[in-house]
């Protein structure tokens, strides 16, 4: 792969066989800025990307002695990268703390669905929720989840970080679901049960 050109993975890889941590420096270094985009991806959160980055090495700094670069290891590392990652979204997914980011995720898919699924009075409801929103918070809300744009993207837009994308985003949804849930409390249950299950 292109990503070995670089660098002579033999030598870094018997390098590590004989605990040579600056060889796995060199190694961290040359692959991890590769690696971080393709989590992120599925993640969209630098906090999380860097916690699956930790692990990854991890495993490769553990499984040291079985490596050789000639066979297959970009494409064991890239393996085990995705495989992490899926986990750790699943993961994340099941625990309480992510479900602001399953009702981002809700939301986006709401604000493109037909009528015939969610009636005029709930997107109305939903409207409201969001016109309600600071003018920091609402931009990023539909440049997100309207236009589809990465955190990434967004960030360079506005001109601020992908972290303060992600936190505006989380409190976009928290300011969401208060509201829904403090002016509609019944169609606040019609909401959670559509979105989380």
């Amino acid at each position: 792969m292109s990503t070995e050109k670089h660098i002579d993975l033999n030598v870094l890889l018997s390098a590590m066989k004989a605990d040579q941590v600056m060889a796995f420096d060199q190694l961290y270094f040359h692959f991890a800025p590769i690696l971080y985009q393709r989590i992120f991806r599925l993640l969209k959160s630098p906090e999380n990307v860097e916690e699956v980055l930790q692990e990854v090495f991890l495993k490769i700094w553990n499984m040291r002695d079985q490596l050789e670069a000639d066979k297959g290891f970009t494409t064991l590392l890239f393996r085990m990268c995705d495989n992490l990652a899926i986990d750790h979204f699943r993961k994340s997914c099941r625990e309480r703390s992510m479900q602001d980011e399953l009702w981002a995720s809700s939301i986006s898919y709401y604000m493109h669905t037909e009528e015939a699924i969610f009636s005029k009075e709930k997107l109305q409801i939903l409207d409201e929720a969001i016109q309600g929103l600071s003018p920091k918070r609402k931009e990023i809300l539909l440049l997100c989840n309207i236009e589809n744009k990465s955190y990434k993207e967004v960030a360079s837009q506005l001109g601020i970080s992908v972290s303060t994308v992600s936190n505006q985003l989380v409190s976009a949804m928290k300011d969401i679901k208060n509201y829904i849930q403090r002016n509609y409390k019944n169609e606040y249950l019609v909401f959670f049960w559509i979105f989380f299950h």
